[in-house]
């Protein structure tokens, strides 16, 4: 995974591999007006231990402090995502209606894929009103073992 963060607060983290990289970090750099070099920060030791952490199955909800970079209407989305529980999925339209958008979720679809927060925005946990995985720019195979993941660490 590819994290970028100032001496505060996270930016991006995303799979080395997602389509696209390249436009995302490019755009992260000429909004934020800085330079994007290799280095060490409190935000990027902190995501280090959150995601050791998840993926060991003992952390939930992230600690790591973040930025969105998006509109009003996508910080919105992102941060309903953030809003649904760990091990739980909810459709497109469950979550255009949770924003009080219902006609939306299209838009919301969209706003998830811009996402540039990966598993810490967990829009992965959005899924089609048919159950089906929908889809998932870093892939449906990573979407169904995150879903798979948090589900066996929920205790019910």
């Amino acid at each position: 995974m590819l994290a970028i963060s100032d001496e505060k607060l996270l930016y991006l983290l995303e799979f080395v591999d997602r389509r696209g990289l390249e436009r995302e970090i490019e755009r992260l750099r000429i909004k934020t007006e800085s330079a994007i070099i290799p280095g060490s920060t409190e935000p990027i030791l902190m995501i280090e231990e959150d995601l050791q952490l998840y993926f060991n199955g003992t952390l939930q909800k992230f600690n790591t402090p973040i930025w969105f970079l998006g509109s009003p209407f996508q910080k919105m989305v992102w941060q309903e995502l953030i809003n649904i529980p760990y091990g739980e999925t909810r459709s497109y339209l469950n979550q255009a209606k949770a924003l009080g958008k219902p006609n939306s979720y299209r838009a919301v679809a969209n706003a998830n894929g811009m996402n540039q927060l990966a598993i810490i925005v967990p829009c992965h946990r959005i899924i089609n009103s048919n159950g089906k995985l929908g889809g998932y720019s870093r892939g449906l195979h990573r979407k169904k073992w995150l879903i798979e993941h948090e589900r066996k660490f929920t205790t019910n």
